[in-house]
């Protein structure tokens, strides 16, 4: 039986793709994105009639996925194979240069991404618009699911004076954009100039999460090797600017979470259960990153309903709680953070300082959530012109 969703990819794949001028491309992937059959996005792209694939540009952890997170850098290369060029954006470079778009084009631009502002992937994505504003390049961007859905929006709106890698653009935490509803935002965003087309999926409907469109799970990256993981990645992401473990070192990583001096009784019952969620008290040794080789204490987070749960919400409950708990234990994590080095990481992740300052001052974590109320509706009504899919849709 087909799938019920095909992306742009599978689209192109069909149908093939007219691109500009003598239809030689430069694509922005990596070794996760593939069509239906799980071919990959340079397989298809070598094979389309009237392009050619002239290089490749990769971001966060390598081309293949390889590396672990923030700033472990992947070196330029040659993707194996094809003799075709590999130039790393997370490394000695995140915006292209003028000389790597030279005798392109266009730019095509396929990136799994998790529906988090956080995930970097298309932060590359937005520099790799502004970079082809400049030569003015055209762009066209393969569609993706947002794999938890397109009708949610929760977090604090992005500050200008806290825009960084991790947040380049006004979005919430959580924006409920697919990748090209992303980039023609993030192009108005911007301001850019520039001549951008998406290739939009097919079959994709705002409500629909990853598991009933029918296309394979392939780990976007190193620490998300399940949809749980993405469902939940959007609060427990903040867990990276503290000095608990999110649960990397292990095979669970942002489901599972703790900390060695972490007293688990402590934990308010109410807690345990929540809108959409259950905790599950448990014992986990990283074998990497925070506390390696150390027992932590914790919990694994296990979402329950989907439509009900508030993954940005759930998780500053969470730091409210473990910040009464353990005062003289809990800790804010230093900088440096993606490549920002006088800013402290939560309020990079955040968006904002709001969420730290209110955790640090005791403010009920409901009300913390509901001063978000009024920046989510804003965007909602600010993302509108840029949807391609549902309700709502320009």
């Amino acid at each position: 039986m087909a799938n019920p969703v095909r992306t742009g990819l599978d689209v192109v794949a069909r149908d093939g793709l007219r691109v500009p001028g003598h239809g030689r491309v430069g694509l922005l992937s990596n070794n996760a994105v593939c069509d239906a059959s799980l071919r990959s996005s340079p397989e298809i792209v070598l094979g389309l009639l009237g392009v050619t694939l002239v290089r490749v540009f990769s971001p966060q952890h390598g081309f293949a996925g390889e590396k672990q997170d923030n700033m472990v850098e992947s070196r330029d290369g040659v993707l194996r194979g094809t003799g075709v060029p590999l130039i790393s954006l997370y490394g000695r470079v995140r915006e292209p240069e003028p000389e790597m778009l030279t005798g392109l084009d266009a730019l095509l631009i396929d990136l799994p991404d998790v529906g988090t502002r956080v995930y970097t992937f298309l932060a590359t994505a937005l520099l790799c618009l502004r970079a082809c504003a400049r030569a003015g390049l055209p762009v066209i961007v393969l569609d993706r699911p947002n794999p938890i859905g397109g009708n949610a929006v929760e977090g604090p709106l992005l500050r200008r004076e806290f825009a960084s890698f991790v947040g380049l653009i006004p979005v919430p935490q959580r924006h409920g954009l697919t990748a090209g509803e992303y980039c023609r935002f993030g192009a108005h965003a911007l301001g850019l100039d520039l001549d951008l087309s998406v290739v939009a999926c097919v079959g994709w409907q705002r409500e629909m999460l990853f598991p009933p469109t029918g296309l394979p799970w392939v780990m976007p990256s190193p620490n998300l090797p399940t949809f749980e993981g993405a469902l939940v990645y959007p609060g427990m992401v903040m867990l990276e600017g503290t000095n608990l473990s999110e649960g990397r070192g292990t095979t669970r990583p942002f489901e599972l979470w703790g900390a060695p001096w972490l007293d688990p009784a402590r934990i308010p019952s109410e807690l345990r259960r929540g809108p959409g969620y259950l905790l599950r008290e448990v014992a986990f040794q990283p074998t990497f990153h925070k506390y390696a080789g150390e027992v932590v204490r914790g919990f694994q987070l296990h979402p329950t309903d989907a439509a009900a749960f508030r993954p940005v919400a759930t998780a500053v409950a969470l730091l409210a709680a473990v910040r009464r708990a353990h005062p003289d234990c809990f800790a804010w994590s230093a900088p440096p953070y993606e490549y920002e080095y006088d800013r402290l990481p939560i309020d990079l992740i955040a968006g904002t300082d709001a969420v730290r300052l209110a955790v640090d001052k005791g403010t009920d974590a409901e009300a913390i959530a509901a001063s978000w109320h009024a920046e989510e509706e804003a965007f909602r009504a600010a993302r509108r012109p840029f949807l391609l899919y549902g309700a709502g849709a320009a």
